[in-house]
């Protein structure tokens, strides 16, 4: 009796073993893959352009007069990335190949010059470097991003970008994100050669920066996982996240956005639960009303990634007076 006692414990321990790993695993199973994503079918963002996602991003713009005045002047651009299907991205863009002040949004490639400094041990990889990343992508930290500008050299970020490994600015192409200077008053200034603006960046290319980054094809799929890391937990809201916040988990949203007196600029790699809900969005927008166009932007862009939801030509339509 004793012995068939301690068999049946045993057995139920067994069991519950068993089933708490079960729970696990399928815990582990339930919600999005994790980042960075892989795989043979990978092609370049260029070749990912869409008509049909084009049109549906093209005729809900329209529905908002204010913003076309902006979109005709070349003061608002927009960029979009349908990662639902990450064997076969979809990619649209408006104004995208159009160089726009970009405020704070060069730092993505502070954060990736410094990685490419620890993969070629160019630059030691420190726990204050690690803060002061951290500083610069979530809470947009100037005197944080000037202190890792100074230690990697502003001609290396400016040659990075241009290196042929990622080609995220290219003059004869029409430029591209420039970081041409620190963050600080009194530091060094490297001008954009076609804008003159020290920090500017198209919609296109940062598009590219997310598109890359969540393949795993910044520097290394693990140091690319590490870049996510610092990307997600946004700190500063308003924007996109205020939106995104209430239905993307903030480990779920990799974001860094910009603004200085009257350029508002964010940029977000959604990896929603939702399948639909796993996308690059990205604008830029000379206006003072630019913090609340990009608010109104994310549910536009929701909705364009939906094709179960049509877009009626009256729908959503806002006379927004300027």
């Amino acid at each position: 009796m004793i012995l068939e006692s301690w068999v049946k414990i045993f057995t139920a321990m067994v069991f519950t073993v068993l089933g708490v790993l079960a729970m696990g695993l399928n815990l582990a199973d339930a919600g999005p893959p994790s980042l960075p994503l892989s795989g043979p079918d990978w092609r370049p963002l260029s070749q990912r352009r869409d008509q049909r996602l084009q049109t549906r991003l093209d005729q809900a713009l329209k529905q908002h007069e204010a913003w076309q005045s902006l979109i005709r002047a070349g003061k608002m651009s927009v960029g979009l990335v349908d990662l639902s299907n990450p064997k076969a991205p979809r990619f649209a863009q408006v104004n995208g190949g159009t160089m726009m002040y970009g405020a704070s949004l060069p730092k993505l490639m502070v954060l990736l010059a410094a990685f490419q400094g620890f993969k070629d041990g160019a630059l030691k990889d420190t726990p204050e470097i690690h803060r002061d990343l951290i500083e610069m992508i979530r809470r947009s930290d100037n005197h944080a991003s000037s202190q890792v500008i100074g230690r990697i050299g502003l001609k290396k970020i400016e040659a990075l970008a241009s290196d042929r490994r990622y080609r995220f600015y290219d003059p004869q192409k029409g430029g591209g994100i420039w970081l041409g200077g620190t963050y600080l008053p009194g530091g060094e200034v490297n001008p954009e050669p076609i804008t003159g603006l020290s920090h500017t960046a198209t919609a296109y290319q940062l598009c590219r920066f997310y598109y890359l980054l969540a393949y795993g094809r910044l520097v290394s799929p693990e140091f690319s996982r590490q870049m996510l890391k610092i990307l997600a937990f946004p700190d500063l809201p308003g924007k996109f996240v205020s939106v995104l916040s209430t239905t993307v988990p903030p480990n779920h949203l990799y974001r860094k956005s910009g603004e200085v007196r009257g350029f508002h600029a964010d940029s977000v790699l959604v990896w929603g639960e939702a399948t639909w809900r796993r996308y690059i969005l990205v604008s830029m927008i000379e206006d003072n009303r630019g913090e609340q166009i990009l608010k109104e932007l994310v549910p536009v862009a929701e909705h364009v990634l939906r094709p179960s939801q049509p877009l009626s030509s009256g729908e959503g339509r806002k006379k927004t007076r300027r």
